[in-house]
């Protein structure tokens, strides 16, 4: 049996409880068109502080998840995944709820409408009851809700957590954000009642306590250690990340709001928490990853998808959505401000094997890549990003689809031309892409068509698959580059490959294998039944109803894989692009050479055996 008041009573509405404000805005806006917007104003502030306090939340999750700024000085390495994500992903309930709790004190007491604007008396009485009331009273709560019965039901759901996150602070059950809610309203509601409120303090120490709930645990140590050197009494003043995080990883010490000097009075107060708060905030706590991805994104609205953004949406496979419109002009507004600081970011970090691995990114859209003048600009930046790898001794770095495009730097060759002395082995993971692709066909297919068929995986496809006996059309305008294709194949095996000029050609063969782009009009020469296999960035549209689309080429990471919650583009969960996945096997294997350049057609069946090996599996 459910414990009181330990689930929430609109946790089946999903994402209509939002509705549950409905209320608040029909009186606000009708005391604004009637009643000359007064008698119910309170209405509008509620909602405000509501938006304002998510906002915080948001903005918390944004920088905190920004590991490019941020992964030096984490408290916990260990990454988020989707396990957590799900568990929290109504992490904004206690917002509702304590709407709710606002409404009904301001309708019994009927005092905001008088309200001034500002009060330094109000903000003084407010201090006193936060120090004298609220803090002892959330330490003694706090400490009794670890106890027996009281932490099963109902405080085990918040420390259910791994990594502490911003939204952890709101991951709690129903009884608990009703004491929070009470402790949070003592500080705003006595000044109130004894004529010294304001609205200036409503919002102000609402906004505080979400700012600091926020920081406390957004896992990222913000504090130096220098101020509390300067000013020693502040340690008992201001909780940090670091103290609060010792809290959920030893449950009996650092029970404080924010102040740990309750701790100390009440002996509960963690003996580590000066010395791990100074080594977190020297920003020497980074580990090297044994592995790094180096992605772009493809266009302005997936860039949205990145974990900083919004985490539920990053934790999906990406999917236009209504919502993203009105972001597009801040995602423009992002794109100029990476183009002009010339970085390349850190995305995401996962932990495979007790080995860190991370995703980097290049600050270039898709569409870049296609600018004739932009082809220097973006090679410099990959190859810096690889000079960076190699000074932090990562020792594979795997470039995403379009970083190693053939006509930008021949699939990698020009970087490990330029630097033959680098440690770093760069793999473009072309190899296990194209056994992804070559596993998926069907084994009783006897022909294919191939666009792209010229290309780094077209060539190598083109050639495994006429070892098999499978007749091959090569769709090209470029007879010599078929006829040296073509001269590669054993001269036995060579008839198998047919070059083509035009889509018309393949109207009668069902399986397509998509390396350049097609449009509508040229995927109408399929004919109905067909499946179009794709290793084309970005994807085809899907224009035929009558045909199916595979998506592009990727593997199911191992069950071992810790900390990965973020989908990649149009990707499942756990699932990674093919290419990636052909990097950490590289890694793995510990393979010595570089993976650039033209594909090893006799190294297709070896990379999809090491891979299998090591747990990674066909979607």
């Amino acid at each position: 049996m459910v414990a009181p008041l330990s689930s929430w009573p609109w946790e089946n509405l999903g994402s209509l409880k939002y509705l549950l404000y409905g209320p608040l805005v029909a009186k606000a806006l009708h005391s604004w068109a009637y009643e000359d917007g007064q008698r119910y104003s309170w209405c509008l502030h509620i909602l405000i502080i509501c938006a304002l306090r998510g906002l915080i939340y948001q903005l918390w999750h944004s920088y905190s998840s920004m590991l490019f700024l941020t992964r030096n000085r984490m408290v916990n390495k260990q990454g988020v995944g989707y396990k957590q994500i799900d568990e929290e992903w109504d992490w904004d309930n206690f917002l509702i709820l304590h709407a709710f709790m606002a409404a009904m004190a301001c309708y019994a007491f009927q005092f905001l409408g008088t309200l001034q604007i500002w009060n330094w008396g109000g903000c003084v009485y407010a201090l006193l009851l936060h120090i004298g009331v609220s803090e002892p009273l959330y330490y003694w709560v706090h400490r009794r809700l670890h106890v027996g019965s009281l932490f099963t039901d109902y405080h085990s759901l918040h420390h259910s957590s791994v990594v502490t996150q911003p939204y952890t602070a709101g991951n709690a059950t129903l009884l608990e954000q009703l004491i929070l809610g009470v402790i949070m309203g003592i500080p705003i509601l006595g000044p109130c009642l004894i004529g010294a409120g304001s609205v200036c303090l409503i919002y102000g120490y609402v906004l505080i306590f979400d700012f600091l709930r926020g920081m406390g645990h957004s896992n990222v140590e913000v504090i130096p250690n220098s101020l509390f050197e300067f000013f020693p009494f502040l340690r008992l003043l201001l909780h940090t990340p670091t103290y609060h995080s010792l809290h959920h990883m030893e449950t009996s010490t650092n029970f404080c709001l924010f102040m740990p000097l309750f701790d100390k009075l009440g002996n509960t107060l963690n003996n580590r928490s000066w010395e791990l708060h100074k080594k977190t905030s020297s920003a020497q706590n980074s580990q090297v990853p044994g592995f790094v991805f180096l992605a772009h994104a493809v266009d302005m609205l997936s860039s949205l998808h990145a974990p900083f953004v919004l985490r539920s949406f990053s934790s999906m496979p990406y999917k236009d959505r209504l919502f993203l419109l009105p972001m597009w002009p801040g995602a423009f507004l992002v794109m100029l401000v990476m183009w002009a600081s010339s970085k390349t970011f850190l995305m995401y970090s996962y932990w495979l094997r007790g080995r860190l691995q991370q995703t980097w990114i290049v600050p270039r859209h898709g569409f870049q890549y296609f600018l004739p003048f932009a082809t220097d600009g973006i090679n410099y930046h990959i190859e810096q990003a690889i000079l960076r790898a190699d000074r932090l001794g990562v020792k594979v770095i795997s470039l995403a689809a379009l970083n190693k495009n053939e006509s930008l730097n021949g699939g990698g060759t020009l970087f490990v031309k330029k630097h033959p002395n680098l440690n770093v082995r760069v793999v473009h993971g072309n190899t296990l892409t194209a056994a992804v692709i070559l596993n998926e066909i069907d084994k009783d297919v006897k022909e294919v068509f191939l666009t792209g068929a010229t290309s780094k995986l077209g060539r190598a496809i083109a050639l495994y698959l006429c070892q098999k006996r499978i007749r091959v059309m090569m769709l090209t305008l470029s007879s010599e580059r078929f006829q040296a294709i073509q001269r590669e194949a054993p001269v036995e095996y060579q008839q198998y490959l047919v070059h083509l000029t035009k889509c018309q050609a393949a109207q009668n063969c069902k399986t397509w294998i998509v390396g350049k782009w097609l449009s509508p009009r040229e995927q109408r020469w399929a004919p109905p039944g067909t499946h179009f296999h794709q290793f084309v960035v970005p994807p085809i549209f899907p224009f035929r109803r009558d045909c199916t689309y595979g998506k592009l080429a990727a593997m199911r990471l191992p069950d071992d894989v810790e900390g990965f919650g973020s989908c990649e583009y149009t990707l499942g969960r756990g699932v990674i692009h093919a290419c990636h996945a052909g990097g950490l096997v590289h890694f793995i294997e510990g393979w010595t050479h570089h993976e650039v350049g033209a594909l090893e057609v006799d190294q297709i069946d070896v990379a999809w055996e090491a891979a299998l090996k090591h747990g990674l599996k066909p979607v």
